[in-house]
């Protein structure tokens, strides 16, 4: 069983493959409500216990390491890559596994999604979501947008898949 997790301050995904590389679970947990670092852990923590199989292995989505202009500021990274450590962490002390990091980019190349020039790679992986995985479940808001925590319910699943075909190509 693979758990793939996208993790994130206020919304984490998080999707586990069995051997096949089927969806056996798909959720985002929306830690939003929390403005603790510390909340936001206690219930991503909670989530993690309560999985409904335990993983083999676990591979999270590495946190952005630079800036870009018009994204994150330093705060934000700082924060994020210091919630991605604490989850990392938790992950650990549950599981015995240590995580496997990729890089979003990467982890979409595995997958054969590919983004072109001037599009947003979310958008992207939600069509390449609808087109082709039809266990995770995409919502929609009353003007026809998907709902936020989708995107990272796909990005999870985009983690989970390209860590699942990681562990494949080792096996050979």
């Amino acid at each position: 069983m693979i758990l793939g997790l996208d993790i994130s301050t206020s919304i984490t995904g998080a999707t586990i493959l069995n051997e096949k590389g089927e969806v056996v679970y798909n959720h985002a947990w929306d830690t939003r409500k929390y403005k603790s670092i510390f909340k936001k852990a206690e219930f991503v923590n909670e989530k993690l216990s309560n999985l409904p199989v335990k993983p083999d292995r676990i591979y999270i989505e590495q946190s952005l390491q630079s800036f870009r202009s018009g994204f994150s500021s330093a705060k934000t990274l700082s924060t994020l890559s210091r919630f991605n450590g604490i989850v990392s962490w938790i992950c650990y002390r549950q599981h015995a596994i240590e995580p496997i990091y990729l890089a979003a980019v990467s982890a979409r190349k595995a997958c054969g999604i590919t983004v072109p020039r001037g599009t947003k790679a979310k958008q992207v992986v939600i069509q390449h979501i609808l087109d082709n995985v039809p266990d995770v479940l995409i919502e929609y808001t009353k003007h026809g947008n998907p709902k936020p925590h989708c995107f990272d319910k796909a990005d999870s699943w985009v983690v989970a898949r390209a860590g699942w075909l990681d562990c494949q190509k080792k096996e050979k």
